[in-house]
């Protein structure tokens, strides 16, 4: 990790991949602000809708600098923030106005809550035909849930995930991330880019549903469910559980390794000086080795217990066994590879002061990725995306007076 620090602005200058494109981003909380990060990572024109009234609720929860979260400002860069009441009549029909200038809308209201707030796929599409009008919901817009609340703990229960994450007791364990809400962002945002395309080559726009249920079944679905796959009788289904835990603990910590080939579970055999393992019949195949996991399990734990995590990772390497130390956070701030990808980088940010995050993961070689701007204030460009928008100084000076309209002041 490089110890310089840099501005937003100074990453690159080059357009990216989506430079260009317009997106209205009228989401809250993690799936959708993390998808249009995505896109506002890649050269998009994201322009945050936030309500008047202390707008994201990211931007209260957890610890914060400068009235700023740390989660809303890795969430929100490369944005800019628009506060707007949508209550008021005004207010609807200056962003209805701006909707002539989009490429994307996206919301993630519970179903029902646009159509009441005169923002719904006809009322906008009426304005610009080719939109790509984007809906992001817990579990979809019908069904038996599709009006409950929902947050990520709720999908990690419906959808299967916190039971294929069971303890050796059966109890069902949840993830220590919001995994539902950053794969769901991750769908959006490879969706609404396959819709642009596909617009590209028709000239017509569409809408995109997803919700966080369906994306993360979908998700877990290839090797979480296995059992359920091949439907009949006669196919080998039979009850397992996800793949497991694969921490194993040493003299001094834990590593985690891996074999799935022949060939890695012999040069496991030779790392360990165990090679009577090779013609144990119990492990001569993939497919013994996955049905006798509980002796291997226990043997390869009970020999990694004698000797340290450095000597073990020497000797795996040495036989090109996978494997690997376990990263505590702060392990991660300086591990070889990671500073070898330059992918944390540190830079200042206006009213948070310094911050680290990671860069866009995509690298695109003639089309960069950029952090051009940082997280922004509540309504920081308020008043510079509503000139864009083609308003007058006095009539913004009016929605100000009135409250329609708020610009960020700092404090």
């Amino acid at each position: 990790m490089s110890d310089s620090k840099q501005s937003p602005a100074s990453t690159t200058s080059a357009a990216g991949p989506l430079s260009g494109y317009r997106i209205l981003d009228l989401t809250t909380m993690v799936s959708g602000p993390m998808a249009t990060l995505l896109l506002g990572d890649q050269g998009a024109d994201v322009i945050k809708v936030e309500t008047t009234t202390g707008g994201d609720l990211t931007r209260h929860l957890g610890p914060q600098r400068g009235g700023l979260t740390a989660i809303f400002v890795t969430l929100n860069r490369n944005k800019r923030s628009l506060a707007i009441d949508l209550k008021s009549e005004r207010g609807r029909e200056v962003l209805l106005d701006m909707i002539r200038d989009t490429d994307v809308f996206v919301q993630n209201f519970r179903p029902g809550a646009a159509e009441r707030m005169g923002l719904d796929e006809a009322t906008l599409r009426a304005i610009r035909p080719d939109l790509i009008y984007v809906s992001i919901s817990g579990f979809g817009e019908k069904g038996p849930y599709a009006n409950k609340r929902v947050y990520d703990p709720i999908i990690q229960g419906l959808s299967g995930l916190a039971s294929i994450q069971a303890d050796a007791e059966g109890r069902p364990k949840m993830v220590r991330l919001i995994v539902p809400d950053k794969l769901t962002a991750m769908t959006a945002a490879q969706a609404i880019t396959a819709a642009l395309l596909a617009r590209e080559r028709t000239g017509k726009g569409q809408h995109v549903r997803l919700s966080m249920l369906d994306a993360m079944v979908s998700f877990l679905w290839p090797e979480g469910m296995t059992a359920h796959t091949l439907v009949g009788d006669g196919v080998g289904n039979r009850k397992r559980g996800s793949l497991a835990d694969l921490i194993y603990e040493t003299k001094d910590g834990y590593i985690t390794v891996s074999t799935m080939s022949d060939l890695e579970w012999e040069a496991l055999a030779r790392a360990t000086e165990h090679e009577e393992w090779i013609t144990d019949p119990r492990f001569e195949t993939a497919a013994l080795r996955m049905r006798n996991f509980a002796d291997r399990r226990q043997m390869v734990g009970e020999t990694l217990t004698e000797r340290t995590s450095a000597e073990w990772l020497e000797r795996f390497e040495a036989e090109d066994v996978p494997c690997a130390p376990i990263n505590t956070r702060e392990d991660l701030l300086v591990d070889p590879q990671i500073a070898e990808n330059e992918l944390i980088v540190e830079m200042e940010h206006p009213l948070a002061g310094s911050v680290r995050m990671t860069r866009p993961a995509a690298r695109f070689d003639e089309t960069p990725t950029s952090l051009r701007l940082p997280a922004p204030g509540l309504g920081e460009q308020s008043l510079e995306v509503l000139e864009e928008a083609g308003l007058g100084a006095e009539e913004l000076a009016q929605l100000q007076e009135d409250g329609v309209v708020v610009q960020f002041a700092a404090e």
